[in-house]
């Protein structure tokens, strides 16, 4: 157990963490989240005994082994497996005994079945599997660590982490260098983690399907949530609705999204990827009120124009040198696609992005790009690109100098570069600042176009969430690059996979992509079988039937269809119906009113109702995607 009393942590003369007293249970998964800078990390380091508590008491037994991420990796000629083995550091201990054991048999005999205990026999497999599915490819396992860039040498140090048989576990942001099918490898080694762990993240996705408390900081207190990061959300957005000024602006919040997602399902295809996305709209109208405190709020500006399509690609390829690394592109995007990339890493998702952006030259195909094309481009390297001496408001001035100050001060804001922030010099900022500022600068320049390449790396939770809502608002085209199976569930209608030198549509959403994964290297079927199985074969023997056979049989399916229909129109009205009545409520609750003490009964029984009516929304919404789903399945059945 880690038991921490009356704890006060300070850094400087400014208080973290004041009064707090919780535990952590052994075994526990806890996500520690909160705002930048309110202690997260310093809460590690009091962990590891690197600081010392101001004033109360933190206790840990003392035989506790404690595995962390270090931030640096020094350059070395060790390769890489060795490397990630040295995390083992109970396993070295023992073979550097063994080494320097001579003539001793029976001192020999016991170290070598004290080896065979830690499992050191099979330790050079166990760094292989961890680099595996870390992204390293079998090549690179006896590469010298020195070799590695900056984020495959923080691949490396998370891999010898993970290599140490701990007892508690430390993970501070381990997602930030990885890509999407890593991000999914790491969660499901984690689920099989035995120890204690503490995981920092600003992933949503990632947390929920890791953890089981939520350790939050806010108000110099740490609280502990029991449940995932979906439901802290719930419980903080039900903690805030009982002040008055949190709850009004909820009320605006809930409004909004309620009216966007009615308009969404208005337009929506049934697609898969359209239904995931409808269906995680419909949770972020739910969390919303759990973020109404952010200090990050942007819109993207309507773009000046708005071609249609933006851009036609046929037969293309790219790569570098001389060899194509992508072969045969066919991409068309109109003014409203929102396009997400998966594939596995090195397969090319960045390279199609950097010739999309004119960053990288085509090697052959036809390109039409619309005249009034107006294209913003995020990817991590612009970070670098900033003006180190420069403030934020020097930049934006050089974006547009007709601007007033103070108009620009305001903009920045909503990014939190707030008070005299806006005059610091770039310099000293974090990553997750000049993030910030990037896509400020692209947000302001009004695109029609934005490619955007992991986007949230460096990015809390509450800018991730801002970047969401802004995302969903944006009236042009969207091709994006993300780790993040939020942002990508709520951003994108519809998946591209970069696989093979191949640009293709992805069949399913995201949710199916880890099933790919684990498929991709499973054996396919014969070409016979294939062929036999094919849709033109089906076609053809469909194309035997008489004109008068395959009319009765469309009638028969239409007819079979048609109570099916009925289901969803009926399950459309009654949501329709519940929004209403939703509606009245929220109309109701925003009564000032209603929070006397005379209404506080009548209170209750409002708070209780809108409790209940977002249980028969939610009941309701999902029967209409199950059924709008088989609705369209038999109709591409009778079209087939």
């Amino acid at each position: 157990m880690l038991t921490f009393t009356n704890l006060c942590v300070r850094r400087g003369p400014r208080v973290l963490i004041d009064e707090s007293s919780f535990t952590i249970h052994r075994g526990h998964k806890v996500g520690i989240t909160g705002a930048n800078g309110t202690g997260k990390t310093t809460l590690f380091q009091l962990i590891l005994g690197e600081i010392t508590p101001d004033t109360g008491d933190f206790e840990l037994p003392s035989n506790l082994t404690i595995a962390h991420v270090a931030q640096e990796v020094k350059a070395t000629d060790r390769n890489a497996v060795d490397f990630v083995i040295d995390g083992d550091e109970e396993l070295r201990r023992l073979q550097s005994q063994l080494e320097s054991t001579n003539d001793d048999g029976i001192k020999q005999a016991e170290l070598h079945a004290a080896i065979e205990v830690a499992d050191g026999y099979t330790a050079s497999a166990r760094a292989s599997t961890l680099l595996g599915g870390l992204g390293f490819s079998k090549e690179q396992f006896k590469q010298e660590v020195q070799s590695f860039s900056g984020g495959w040498r923080m691949r490396l140090n998370l891999a010898q982490a993970l290599m140490c048989r701990s007892d508690v576990l430390l993970l501070d942001e381990p997602t930030n260098h990885l890509d999407l099918d890593a991000v999914i490898w790491l969660e499901n080694w984690l689920k099989r983690y035995e120890g204690t762990l503490l995981l920092i993240s600003h992933d949503r996705e990632f947390l929920d399907n890791v953890v089981t408390e939520i350790g939050h900081i806010e108000h110099q207190n740490l609280r502990l949530y029991t449940g995932n990061y979906s439901q802290f959300e719930h419980l903080r957005a039900e903690h805030l609705s009982v002040q008055q000024s949190a709850f009004e602006k909820q009320q605006r919040e809930i409004a909004h999204m309620n009216d966007f997602v009615r308009r969404f399902r208005a337009k929506a295809t049934k697609a898969k990827q359209a239904q995931s996305r409808l269906k995680a709209l419909a949770r972020l109208e739910t969390i919303a009120p759990a973020h109404i405190d952010s200090p990050f709020s942007f819109t993207f500006k309507e773009p000046d124009k708005l071609p249609d399509p933006l851009l036609r690609i046929k037969e293309a390829s790219v790569g570098y040198t001389d060899t194509p690394l992508l072969s045969n592109i066919k991409l068309e995007l109109h003014k409203d696609a929102r396009i997400g990339l998966l594939g596995p890493n090195g397969a090319g998702k960045s390279t199609l992005i950097k010739m999309l952006a004119g960053e990288l030259t085509a090697m052959s195909g036809d390109f039409h790009f619309a005249k009034e094309l107006k294209l913003a481009y995020f990817a991590q390297h612009q970070l670098d690109q900033l003006r180190l001496n420069e403030s934020p408001l020097d930049h934006m001035q050089q974006l547009d100098a007709k601007a007033s100050e103070g108009d620009l001060r305001n903009f920045l804001g909503g990014f939190g570069f707030q008070g005299d922030r806006v005059f610091d010099k770039v310099e000293p900022f974090s990553g997750g600042e000049k993030a910030r500022l990037v896509l400020a600068m692209l947000v302001y320049q009004r695109p029609n176009l934005l490619l955007l390449d992991e986007p949230s790396n460096h990015l809390d939770i509450e800018m991730r969430h801002a970047l969401t809502i802004a995302l969903q608002e944006f009236q042009g085209g969207i091709v994006l690059i993300s780790h993040d199976r939020h942002l990508l569930k709520m951003a994108c209608d519809s998946l591209v996979l970069v696989n093979d030198g191949t640009v293709s549509e992805f069949d399913g959403d995201v949710d199916g992509y880890p099933i790919w994964l684990q498929n991709r290297n499973k054996p396919t079927s014969s070409k016979a079988d294939t062929k036999a199985a094919s849709p033109a074969n089906q076609s053809q023997s469909s194309n035997a039937r008489s004109d008068k056979e395959r009319k009765r049989q469309e009638a028969q399916n239409r007819q079979r269809l048609a109570p099916l229909k009925k289901e969803v129109d009926s399950l459309e009205n009654q949501i329709d119906r519940l929004r209403r009545k939703q509606q009245e409520l929220q109309e109701q609750l925003a009564d000032e009113q209603m929070y006397t003490d005379e209404k506080k009964d009548e209170l209750k029984d409002l708070l209780w109702k809108q409790a209940e009516l977002v249980k028969s929304l939610d009941a309701a919404e999902e029967e209409w995607m199950e059924k709008a789903d088989e609705l369209e399945q038999g109709m591409q059945q009778n079209v087939s």
